[in-house]
């Protein structure tokens, strides 16, 4: 049962805030369970990178550990505080808050960057990744989140709040894409890349995805790292997808494990696509794979993995093959 004074801490400041000028009125809205007052403590780095789904108990633990018993902050920009009472029955904390950032001038508001400064933790939940694209990046909301991975604070998220977490993102600017349609056209109006948003500790060059087996992404996933490498971002992009109920926990070092259910996946082109152009199938061959599932590891600062397994993947007009036995692309 939830402490009745913390939930009239987290009623009395949604109400205050609410009401006030600082409230829904302005364009956020936070929503803060706890003690009222903000805590220091000595929080450690690391990035949880969690594939959608249903929440992952051992990822949001470790991400409270590395909080050090301070103030979690859940970033959204609709939705709801749902994620505090599982936050706070979860870890012991100084507090849980969502903040809701709803549009793009209230992004501008040098108070929401305060909260998220005053935070030990952040995590950025699910949704509509297009809404974080359009309403934080450029403002100091981005400018906060920033700083804060740069002070060794933890970050964490999912589903959409995974896609912006590696230097390059699916924005879904026009909505989602599927493989099939990525395949046939790379250059789809859905395939809406984005780069330059958050700065996170062994997330250069990377492009991540969510939900990947149940969604069938892996056609799309090969396709964005294929833009990435044909619009000239980077020769060497890589690609993190993650199946739904996982997660990669990834410390300072770059060393990470794999929790939760089914597999994550590492993905690195050896040369650029031989056709990634308008209107024609793709053809993008010797694409180095690494499944890792749960209770593997992997390295991300040199890109090596053990308990899991390597293969190549390869598509030729549009079609995806494996060299895993039996062909299997997952």
């Amino acid at each position: 049962m939830r402490n009745p004074l913390r939930l009239s801490i987290s009623i009395q400041i949604a109400f205050l805030l609410m009401f006030s000028s600082t409230g829904w009125a302005a364009g956020f809205k936070y929503m803060r369970s706890g003690n009222a007052q903000d805590v220091q403590t000595h929080p450690t780095a690391g990035t949880a990178l969690m594939g959608g789904g249903s929440d992952l108990d051992a990822a949001f633990k470790w991400l409270c550990e590395k909080a050090d018993g301070g103030d979690f902050l859940i970033l959204r920009a609709r939705g709801d505080d749902a994620y505090n009472p599982y936050v706070q029955k979860l870890c012991p904390l100084n507090s849980v808050a969502t903040l809701i950032i709803g549009n793009r001038k209230t992004a501008q508001d040098p108070r929401v960057a305060q909260i998220i400064r005053s935070a030990e933790a952040v995590f950025i939940a699910g949704g509509d990744q297009a809404r974080y694209v359009h309403y934080w990046q450029g403002t100091p909301v981005e400018t906060a989140i920033n700083e804060g991975i740069a002070a060794g604070k933890p970050i964490g998220g999912t589903s959409a709040g995974l896609a912006i977490l590696g230097q390059f993102s699916f924005g879904a600017l026009i909505n989602t894409t599927t493989s099939p349609q990525a395949l046939k056209n790379p250059y789809d109006r859905h395939v809406t890349l984005v780069k330059a948003f958050l700065v996170v500790p062994h997330m250069e060059n990377v492009i991540t995805d969510s939900h990947w087996v149940a969604r069938d992404r892996l056609g799309r996933t090969l396709v964005f790292l294929a833009r990435i490498m044909q619009d000239g971002w980077s020769t060497r992009p890589l690609g993190i997808p993650i199946d739904e109920k996982a997660a990669v926990l990834v410390e300072a070092s770059g060393q990470s494990t794999v929790v939760g259910q089914g597999a994550a996946y590492f993905l690195r082109p050896t040369h650029p696509p031989e056709q990634c152009v308008r209107k024609q199938k793709l053809t993008f061959t010797g694409i180095e794979a690494y499944r890792a599932p749960v209770g593997s590891h992997f390295d991300l600062a040199v890109w090596q993995g053990d308990g899991g397994v390597k293969y190549e993947l390869n598509v030729k007009d549009g079609i995806v093959s494996s060299t895993q036995a039996g062909g299997k692309l997952y």
